[in-house]
């Protein structure tokens, strides 16, 4: 059964549930940490106040965001209060500053560039439309958020070439989501950052070679979040004739690889479970994309049909339950089905 294009409360409930337990599970865990001298190896909750939980810090700091979502959507959420009591503890100015002093290390120059900083700027975006309920929160978190869209602008012009492949790195996703930070919070000089290397890397781009998708651990679309983005970028008009010439065959579905939701073979594999992520993130990409196009566009129905299987396969993942997916899938999940 396709679900509901909708996160309603109850499902909005189970996500939160899962967050909060994911959040509060520090083992087991993987740490992206450059070790310079015996003093530096140590646990994750002393490297990361703040983000410690949910097997890696970047998964982590997405349920932080999934938690933040669903708080906005359904105020109502009888783990609002879990929720609140979480953020006071993990966006207060002690594990705040925490997480400053870990990044400036020297070692820590890369650290999680680029997805990790875009879901962080994603974390206090949603703070920042989430009221005055959650301006303690989002002041809290605002020191840090500076310093990696401050490593977004610096990056930006130093980085010739875009990551183009469909896991962490993939340049169209981290520009999204800053782009959406920098919108949403007013910073100008992020936004102006991303528009530019956004035409430098992809404006030009044309035939995307996604009948090569998808690679055997990828969890997103490197031909579809690559529209993702540009949708944000161009004009609306722009925007149809720059799809028309990056996926020619969108109207009629081709290639077949790219409209239909990929298999899932072993969802106890940390990297062949990607592939349900990478089902509930082209549901998010064919959203976006169909919301960008008129109504009369037959690309729009075609995304939107595709959407649904895309969301119903990855509905499949999330029932599976096991912890090589379940530290993070639900993210994609609510991504898809609010983003």
């Amino acid at each position: 059964m396709t679900p509901s294009l909708t996160l309603d409360a109850a499902l909005a409930s189970r996500f939160a549930r899962v967050a909060l337990a994911n959040i509060a599970l520090e083992y087991p865990g993987k740490q992206d940490h450059v070790i310079a001298s015996d003093a530096d190896v140590l646990p994750s909750r002393a490297l990361h106040p703040a983000f410690h939980g949910s097997f890696d810090w970047h998964s982590c700091v997405h349920m932080h965001w999934l938690l933040a979502r669903v708080r906005r959507l359904h105020p109502a959420l009888p783990e609002r209060a879990a929720i609140d009591a979480l953020f006071d503890r993990h966006f207060a100015a002690a594990p705040i500053a925490g997480e400053l002093a870990y990044l400036a290390r020297p070692e820590a120059a890369t650290f999680e560039r680029t997805y990790g900083w875009a879901w962080l700027l994603l974390v206090a975006a949603e703070l920042a439309r989430s009221g005055d309920g959650a301006r303690r929160w989002q002041d809290a978190l605002a020191p840090l958020a500076s310093a990696f869209a401050a490593r977004f602008v610096g990056y930006l012009p130093r980085a010739h070439y875009p990551w183009r492949y469909g896991m962490h790195a993939n340049s169209a996703f981290g520009l999204a989501l800053a782009l959406d930070f920098a919108r949403t919070c007013g910073a100008e000089r992020l936004e102006a950052s991303c528009l530019a290397k956004a035409g430098a890397w992809f404006g030009a781009d044309r035939d995307a070679p996604a009948a090569w998708e998808p690679s055997g651990a990828d969890f997103l679309s490197p031909s579809l979040m690559e529209a993702e983005l540009m949708r944000r970028v161009l004009a609306p008009a722009a925007f149809v004739d720059w799809l028309s010439g990056w996926l020619p065959g969108f109207a009629a579905g081709e290639p077949a690889t790219l409209f239909a939701p990929v298999a899932v073979s072993d969802r106890s594999d940390g990297q062949i479970v990607h592939l349900d992520g990478l089902n509930l993130s082209r549901a998010w990409c064919f959203r976006g994309i169909a919301a960008a196009l008129d109504d009369t566009d037959p690309r729009a129905a075609v995304a939107l049909a595709a959407a649904g299987l895309h969301l119903a396969a990855g509905f499949d993942g999330l029932a599976s339950g096991d912890y090589a997916g379940s530290h993070w899938l639900a993210t994609f999940a609510v991504l898809a089905l609010t983003g």
